[in-house]
Order: C-alpha cells, then sequence, then structure tokens
C-alpha cells in the first residue's frame, strides 16, 4: 500500500463535470419534473461551484440565484456573490433577510442567551461559539468568544443551555433562507439546489430544514479540496476560488474548524478519506505531521458525529407503511 498523501483527492474535473451536469438535467426533468434549478449563493465556495455546475446543466437562462445577507454577513460575502451572478449570467435576486429574522426573535434570544453568559454584552459587541477540548482528549466545550467596541477580548466557557439557544436563535437564519428559496422555486415551476460539500454532509455540519433541505445536491459527494478545484476548472472568479470558508453566521469570522471539525478543512478532508479507505491512523499522522493519538481521536469523533447527526438525514418517521408511494423511481 502507498503512503497516504493528498494525491488520493484527485479527479478528472472535466469528466465530474460533464456527469453532474448530465445527471442534473435528468433530475430536474426527470424526477422533479421541473423547468430551471434555483441556488442560493452567498459568495463561498460550495455555493459557487453548485450554481456554475447548474449552469453547465441548464444554460443560466433556467437559474434564478439569491443573494440573502443579513446583519452578521461579511460585505465581502454579497460582493463575491454579485461577481459571481454577473460571470454566470444568470438572473439575481438580493433579499436583506435581518427585518424577518428581528421580526421572528433571532438576534433578541441570541442576545439575551449571550448576555446570560456575558452580562456586559450590548450594542456593538461582537462574537462567536467555537468549540475546545475534544482533539486533545478532553470532553469538548463551547466557549463565548466577544469583543467590545473597544477591542477588548473576552471568553467565556457557555453552559449548554446558552450554548442550546443561541445555535437555535441563529438556525433561524439557514431556515428563513430555505423560505425564501422554496418562495421561488415554486413561482417559477423551478427545484431548490442545496450546497453541502462531502464533509459537511458526512458530519452533519448544516440545519435540518434549513440549509440541509433541497430537491437535489450536486456535490454532496465531493470533498472539499476536490470543490475548490472543480471550482478552478470551471473558471469561475479567483475572488471566488481564493474565499477563505468561513461560517458567516456570526459577528465575529468563524472559521468551521473553530465550530465543528477537529482540523481545518483540507486536512479533514484526507481524515475522512482516509476512515472511508480503512487507512490506520498512524498513516494519517503521519500524512498530517500529527500524533497518532491526535490522528485516533479524529477518527473518533468523524465516526461519533456521524452516529449524533443521523437523524439529519433522515425524512419524517411514519409508524405506519404507506406502499403505494413509490419514492425511489
Amino acid at each position: 500500500m502507498s503512503a497516504l498523501t493528498f494525491d488520493v483527492l484527485d479527479l478528472d474535473y472535466a469528466q465530474e463535470a460533464d456527469r453532474i451536469a448530465a445527471r442534473l438535467r435528468e433530475v430536474t426533468a426527470r424526477v422533479l419534473h421541473k423547468r430551471g434549478l434555483v441556488v442560493a449563493i452567498s459568495g463561498g465556495i460550495d455555493s459557487s461551484c453548485s450554481i456554475a455546475l447548474a449552469v453547465r446543466a441548464l444554460g443560466p437562462e433556467r437559474v434564478f440565484a439569491l443573494i440573502l445577507p443579513e446583519r452578521d454577513s461579511s460585505d465581502d460575502s454579497a460582493v463575491r456573490a454579485g461577481i459571481l451572478a454577473e460571470h454566470l449570467g444568470v438572473r439575481v435576486e438580493t433579499v436583506d433577510i435581518a427585518p424577518a429574522l428581528a421580526a421572528i426573535g433571532c438576534y433578541a434570544a441570541r442576545d439575551a442567551a449571550v448576555r446570560r453568559a456575558l452580562p456586559e454584552y450590548g450594542e456593538g459587541w461582537r462574537f462567536k461559539i467555537v468549540i475546545d477540548g475534544g482533539i486533545e482528549g478532553r470532553i469538548n466545550v463551547f466557549k463565548l468568544i466577544a469583543e467590545a467596541p473597544d477591542g477588548t477580548p473576552h471568553e467565556r466557557v457557555l453552559g449548554l443551555s446558552e450554548y442550546l439557544q443561541i445555535v437555535a436563535a441563529t438556525n433561524f437564519k439557514q431556515r428563513i433562507r430555505k423560505t425564501l428559496e422554496y418562495y421561488h422555486a415554486d413561482r417559477l415551476n423551478y427545484g431548490v439546489v442545496g450546497t453541502p460539500n462531502r464533509l459537511e454532509y458526512d458530519q452533519g455540519f448544516f440545519v435540518k430544514n434549513g440549509d440541509g433541505s433541497a430537491d437535489v445536491k450536486p456535490i454532496a459527494h465531493l470533498y472539499k479540496t476536490q470543490v475548490y478545484a472543480m471550482a478552478r476548472h470551471l473558471g469561475l472568479p479567483e475572488r471566488v476560488c481564493a474565499a477563505v470558508p468561513t461560517t458567516d453566521t456570526y459577528s465575529l469570522a468563524q472559521g468551521q474548524d473553530e465550530f465543528y471539525f477537529a482540523l481545518p478543512y483540507r486536512s479533514m478532508d484526507l481524515a475522512l478519506w482516509a476512515l472511508n479507505h480503512d487507512r490506520p491512523a498512524a498513516e494519517l499522522a503521519a500524512a498530517l505531521g500529527i500524533g497518532v493519538e491526535q490522528a485516533e481521536a479524529v477518527y473518533a469523533d468523524i465516526r461519533n458525529k456521524r452516529r449524533t447527526t443521523q437523524y439529519l438525514h433522515r425524512p419524517p418517521v411514519l409508524v405506519g407503511e404507506v406502499a403505494e408511494l413509490d419514492l425511489h423511481a
């Protein structure tokens, strides 16, 4: 067996782009029975690659783009999304979802939970949540990292109720966005494209009935490393291809590995591939330059997330069969 390297993630991107586009055409016409596809774009690599593949499949005239910023969105995200929409030649609509989120109580519920952990938190503060401990073999804890208006940093360990309320309130963002995607899909008789990559899909890094909801998911089988390479193969703008992945959810910039994954995405891709192909932890450790115990902890973290997020992938559970419906056609 050869040494484990990042070369295992290499693909024939021309062939794969053609295969995905052909499947998207087939799914849209023969499975969904729709005229086109709606894609919400954030300026990030996953949604950018997904809409580019939709355009390759159907042409720009049958793809509708949505840009859906809110209070905590990076201004650069919307700029990148606008550049992408113009590059692809698709119709695009921008909707600020902040008023809807405020009306439904997203920001108020979130800030109330933050203030329980950090009473001085108020107007002009910024914050994010980070995970700590698990990869070092300790029990995972969630921390609130906040910054006062004068730049003074603050850090608090979050209690369970505060953590759950912040996440629950924040999940309004993904669910409001999905509501708008399906509004436009319904009025156009289009399907909705979901944009998770393989790492996110496998590890349950999405909101049920939020960004996890879609009619078709064209890149859920591609590792994020492959998504970046596919974007370059498709000739997307450099500003999009060079975008650093963030959650773009909190007022302080939050990397996905700070909140959810054990390692930065490229290392996580190799770890996931290695686990999927039964490669020993020692090989992963050598490839990533980490200790064997840490590699074993990464494997354990992947398995644990698969188990604990399995319900996110499930359709509603029926307690009696409806045999007349054939949902596998």
